[in-house]
């Protein structure tokens, strides 16, 4: 195997696929990266048997020669040196080339580096999906959709079903919804042309989290396959594979209250600087407890009392507000995180009772939904 290839291509197609490797892979060959070359370009391939990431450097593109002088072939690199060695090439081309004892040999301007490579055919193949049911999403509509639900995954492994976003298919409305039992976040989208063969999947938590930096924050369209257990997404130089969780998501629908006792108007700015601020004498406190408290109709106060370090209390103003006084504590970490995925310079905040469930969802209507259960307080 040898070629030559951009080098800026190179460190973008390695950052993309060391997203799924291991240094703790529980199959030795995959702590490495796969490189195989073909007459039309390079591809990468880095898998931890959860996830599976492939990037191809397409030859030559737009007019655009990306990777030349090849003669195919395949090895496997140690992903623990490569991507150091090829960040810190002097030059934009790199030559890499194997021999037929596995030895590599990278070369740039000056540089010449001499890697212990393995032999590809060991490296497991990755399952192909065969499916004709696929739908497409807009990359930066799917990225909203993983940074408005993704954060409120659950990260204990005693519930495993819960470290995972569950994904339905209704019609035309794709729903992602995540809880780890303290808190729910929600959001749909309406998709054209949708052809898929599941009604409920469960994507890891950790899958979509990767997925999420590797996609460009563009209008590209991600082609999405469920089959045998696994999920892909495919853009037009990147295939990214996840295994899919087992078993069955809790039925949600019935945590969201269907009326509420308060509603209030707030500006969302205002009120994340608010309980940032009085979270920072609750830091020590096991959830980052903080109060909020009506004071009038147009008025609310944010405080926080840690008997070890002081207390603090601050006034927000309310644009408006319909229904019963309220007083009621919670995870400041939570409503936080709620509040920063909204992404809506107004919200409303419907409340039930103390010790009740409340929703935050945007003033415009946007269907999505964040839900966060109060704490009890002493």
């Amino acid at each position: 195997m040898k070629f030559v290839v951009q080098r800026d291509q190179l460190i973008s197609s390695v950052q993309d696929v060391m997203k799924a490797i291991s240094a703790k892979a529980a199959i030795p060959i995959l702590t490495g990266m796969k490189i195989k070359a073909e007459s039309d370009g390079i591809t990468l391939t880095g898998s931890d048997s959860d996830i599976s990431i492939e990037s191809f450097i397409p030859a030559e593109e737009d007019g655009m020669i990306n990777a030349e002088q090849i003669e195919a072939g395949s090895i496997v690199v140690q992903a623990r040196y490569f991507p150091d060695i090829v960040r810190k090439l002097p030059e934009k081309t790199v030559e890499i080339e194997a021999d037929a004892s596995l030895k590599v040999t990278i070369r740039s301007g000056k540089a010449k580096f001499n890697l212990n490579g393995q032999d590809a055919d060991e490296y497991p193949k990755l399952p192909a999906l065969q499916t004709d049911d696929n739908f497409e999403i807009q990359a930066d509509l799917l990225k909203n959709l993983i940074k408005q639900t993704g954060f409120a995954v659950s990260s204990m492994e005693t519930r495993p079903i819960l470290t995972g976003v569950n994904v339905k298919m209704d019609e035309e409305t794709l729903h992602f919804t995540a809880t780890d039992s303290h808190r729910l976040a929600s959001r749909q989208v309406s998709i054209e042309d949708m052809h898929a063969a599941f009604s409920s999947i469960v994507i890891p938590g950790k899958s979509l989290n990767e997925l999420y930096k590797i996609l460009d924050d563009n209008d590209q369209r991600v082609e999405i396959s469920v089959a045998n257990n696994q999920i892909l997404f495919r853009t037009k130089h990147l295939n990214f594979l996840s295994r899919l969780l087992d078993g069955n998501y809790p039925e949600t629908s019935r945590l969201i209250p269907e009326k509420s006792q308060t509603r209030l108007h707030l500006k969302t700015k205002e009120l994340i600087d608010t309980i940032d601020r009085a979270s920072l004498l609750a830091r020590d406190e096991r959830n980052n407890v903080v109060k909020l408290t009506t004071k009038d109709t147009e008025t609310l106060q944010i405080s926080s009392n840690s008997p070890e370090v002081g207390q603090v209390a601050e006034e927000v103003s309310l644009q408006s507000m319909e229904g019963e006084d309220v007083k009621i504590s919670f995870s400041s970490k939570y409503m936080l995180d709620a509040l920063k995925a909204i992404e809506n310079d107004d919200v409303i905040i419907e409340f039930t009772g103390a010790m009740r469930p409340f929703i935050i969802k945007p003033i415009n209507g946007d269907p999505i939904l964040q839900l966060i259960l109060p704490v009890r307080t002493y």
